[in-house]
């Protein structure tokens, strides 16, 4: 006989687990299922180890999602506040870094030791290191590794960084089920470079703050040349927005004003290009622009025309990325089970009674800074109430 249960969460990330704490200390006898050896390992290596665990900008806007409103729901019930809350209360050190990312002062194993723990007061059992492969569905009940219960919620993430572990088996189990998916992609990812900008990966290592562009969205952070491309969070955010054969906007020097060229000519007309870039941008990076832009000569001797030129190109340099690095190197996926298929309040199949996804899982992707963690946290805690 299966041993019953009022819930079995499959997945011990950051969504399974506050969808499980959730329901546990409601109550319910929560079951969760986890193919790894130990819970958690996302959230370990997250923000360099010190878990970027949300974002006090957090609004749906900061999404990308087929519905952009889906999110809207669990969002609005389950704040920042609200889970900075708990980490207070667990007495746990953070501190805010640039743009609203909180991170952890000490180790991210600290946000995972609390997830533990909140299961545990709602007597949640966890269970490590088990084929979730074969699930079952029949007579109102899902089975699974031995136990079953009214209620699934499907939470094992998306198939970025395998090297982690991850995997598709969301969307296997999606189609199962007959859930629709958004066609799974890499977000916050670098981008690589081929052609003509293969010279640009000689610049691997230098890294400025830039304003990059793709489509309608912009972001202002820093920019880093790689061996393969581009990278740095300004380039992981713009990834999440880019499709093959799609330009890259970037402006190297977004606080100049317009003019800025032509006024350094009339200041200091023996000055370089390549000199007065110096004075705003790494020596290699200003080197191969002024190289790039083929004015290498003194500024008195360039027309104010082709400075004009020039001042235009660097406020919008245009690159046509040749891919990504993919899954191995995403943070994570875009895409996922289709919200249509979902409630935007209970994260429960409208088709399938009994069966949720969170997380990673749905196609709902945050912005690069605490964005996909408090996502996690909020639809995790909306399946957790409606269990």
């Amino acid at each position: 006989m299966p041993e019953p249960f009022d819930a079995i969460v499959l997945g011990a990330g950051a969504a399974g687990l506050m969808a499980a704490a959730t329901a546990g200390q409601r109550g319910k006898r929560v079951l969760v299922l986890e193919k790894a050896a130990a819970p958690g390992k996302k959230i370990l290596i997250s923000g360099g180890g010190r878990c970027n665990f949300t974002n006090l900008h957090t609004a749906a806007d900061r999404y990308l999602s087929q519905n952009p409103h889906f999110a809207k729901s669990a969002l609005g019930r389950y704040s920042p506040q609200d889970f900075l809350a708990l980490v207070e209360a667990y007495g746990i050190a953070w501190h805010e870094k640039t743009l609203g990312q909180l991170f952890c002062d000490g180790p991210a194993r600290q946000i995972v030791d609390m997830l533990l723990e909140e299961c545990a007061k709602g007597g949640v059992e966890l269970r490590c290191g088990v084929d979730t492969g074969a699930v079952s569905h029949s007579d109102g009940l899902f089975h699974v590794a031995g136990a079953s219960a009214p209620a699934l919620v499907i939470a094992t993430g998306g198939p970025s960084i395998p090297k982690m572990g991850a995997t598709g088996f969301a969307y296997d189990l999606a189609r199962r089920f007959g859930l629709k998916l958004v066609e799974p992609r890499p977000a916050l990812v670098p981008l690589t470079l081929g052609g003509d900008e293969v010279l640009f990966r000689e610049l691997s290592g230098v890294a400025a703050e830039v304003v990059a562009r793709c489509g309608k969205a912009r972001f202002r952070e820093a920019a880093l040349f790689t061996h393969r491309g581009l990278s740095g969070p300004a380039i992981l955010q713009v990834s999440s927005y880019w499709r093959r054969g799609e330009q890259v906007g970037i402006d190297f020097l977004p606080d100049a004003a317009r003019g800025w060229l032509i006024e350094a000519k009339r200041n200091r007309p023996r000055a370089t290009l390549r000199g007065v870039l110096g004075e705003f941008l790494p020596d290699r990076l200003a080197a191969t622009l002024a190289e790039q832009l083929g004015l290498e000569r003194e500024l008195s001797n360039l027309s104010d025309k082709a400075l004009a030129g020039a001042e235009a190109r660097l406020a919008d340099w245009r690159f046509t990325p040749n891919g990504s690095e993919g899954l191995a190197k995403a943070e994570v996926t875009a895409g996922g089970i289709d919200t249509g298929e979902l409630s935007s309040r209970t994260m429960e199949a409208k088709k399938v009674p009994g069966l949720y996804a969170v997380g990673e899982a749905v196609d709902v992707t945050g912005w690069l800074g605490g964005y996909n963690f408090q996502w996690a946290w909020a639809s995790g805690r909306a399946a957790g109430e409606a269990l």
